[in-house]
């Protein structure tokens, strides 16, 4: 089932070799207004056997009508890892049954760890494939002219120097501000970090490329802090870490005032983690649906897709 909807803002226009991108983007959210307040998540439920395969079927993230789940999975495709995607007709009906994105996106190498632009337009990911700045695996940015066409993404393009390194520069998470810029957030293993894996953001700049690289150093410790998923106001950030505190790899969150302040301490989420490693995690737009993976023995083989949920709590800001 492919879901078409209105006209993009255009196609892309590449300025120079390095990606420069000019591209104009909805904006929704405030980035300035205190975070609202949730209940706190729910214990985490399996997607089921229709989503979930006896292969590993992770790095989930959500479009933004909720009609969409992306995923990589290892399942027979065309390489490694390829992104499939799964789709519903409502946010009441179940998923369907996953189909592989195609050789325009997926190659005989490694593709994962997808995420949207806030208009859908955009799908940044993580890839193996030849044609990398310098490293083995590198961010890439494939665009679509409809919003709700999940098979009509363009060829992917390198997102350039600023961002990928000669190192892992993996699952990115874009975000739009409402006074105008542009930021990705990123893992690598980059020398440079306290840890084997840190948080890194980028910003665009006004040439349309990709800015250097910086550690968020209020997230990063000596462990393992990576997956970025941020809410489209800017305003919380989730990641997974085996840092003190986790049972083995967990979910964590942070969270401030606006996007001009620097994150909080980070809190374990709870009910949603178990006694397994649980990782990558992505928001819904309505910020009330968590989707990660996880490889706990009640799955359906390999690693497997997880959801847990929250609730706006009435009353709250």
């Amino acid at each position: 089932m492919t879901r078409r909807g209105g006209r993009g803002p255009g196609p892309l226009v590449v300025a120079s070799a390095a990606f420069a991108i000019v591209v104009s983007l909805g904006l929704t959210g405030s980035a300035t207004m205190a975070a609202p307040h949730y209940s706190e998540w729910s214990a985490a439920t399996n997607l089921g056997a229709l989503v979930n395969s006896g292969s590993d079927d992770s790095t989930p993230t959500l479009s933004k009508d909720g009609l969409s789940l992306y995923f990589a999975s290892t399942r027979p495709g065309f390489g490694g890892d390829d992104i499939w995607v799964s789709q519903r007709a409502s946010r009441r009906d179940p998923w369907g049954a996953p189909a592989n994105l195609g050789p325009t996106i997926n190659t005989a190498g490694i593709e994962r760890a997808p995420a949207f632009s806030r208009d859908g337009h955009w799908m940044f990911f993580g890839s193996s494939r030849p044609g990398g700045v310098a490293g083995s695996f590198d961010i890439w940015a494939s665009w679509r002219q409809f919003v709700h066409d999940d098979f009509g993404w363009q060829t992917p393009l390198n997102v350039g120097a600023g961002i990928n390194t000669a190192f892992i520069d993996n699952a990115p998470a874009f975000l739009e501000t409402d006074d105008g810029p542009q930021f990705l957030y990123f893992t690598s293993n980059r020398p440079g970090g306290p840890g084997d894996f840190d948080l890194y953001v980028s910003t665009r700049l006004s040439d349309g490329r990709w800015g250097p690289a910086s550690p968020i150093v209020e997230l990063n410790t000596s462990a393992n802090e990576s997956r970025p998923a941020i809410r489209h106001d800017g305003l919380e950030l989730f990641f997974q870490s085996n840092r003190p505190g986790s049972m083995f790899f967990d979910l964590w969150s942070a969270a401030r005032g606006t996007t001009a302040d620097a994150w909080s301490a980070p809190t374990n989420l709870g009910a949603p983690n178990g006694v397994s490693a649980d990782v990558q995690p992505a928001i819904s737009s309505d910020r009330e649906i968590l989707i990660f993976a996880s490889p706990r023995p009640e799955g359906f083989g390999g690693v497997d897709l997880y959801m847990s949920t929250r609730t706006k709590l009435h009353g709250k800001p």
